[in-house]
This record gives structure tokens, sequence and C-alpha cells, in this order.
């Protein structure tokens, strides 16, 4: 299990936090994923043995969000 957080751009509220966690969330090998619009990240963990960081931020971008 790995532990990353990413810098993301574009959260503003907590609609954008539920649609980034929704996402993120949906992955197979997610275990878990926080966003926060405050501080502008993405805390997630993941098997990286089923799921690579560049699929994390392509769920990411394509909810709109920078990465």
């Amino acid at each position: 299990m790995k532990t990353e957080i990413l810098k993301v751009t574009g959260m503003s509220c907590s609609h954008c936090e539920r649609a980034v966690n929704d996402a993120v969330g949906a992955l197979s090998g997610v275990k878990e994923v926080r966003a926060n619009a405050q501080t502008g990240t993405v805390t997630v963990s993941f098997d990286e043995e089923r799921l690579s960081l560049e699929e994390i931020k392509d769920a990411i971008s394509k909810e709109g969000y920078g990465i």
C-alpha cells in the first residue's frame, strides 16, 4: 500500500471535494481518498500493484481539476 499527497488546482468547495473523492474512490485498488479544497490537496492510499499514480492523476484531470 502506498500513500501519496497530490497538489490539485481548481477545487474550491465541498462539491469539488466530493467529485474528486468519488472519481478516485471508484478506481480499483484505491483504499482511501481525501480531497481537501482548503489546502488544494488530495491524499490517496492505493495498491500500487493494481493502480498507477498516473491513473489517479488522469481520474482527477477528467473531473476538470489541474494536477
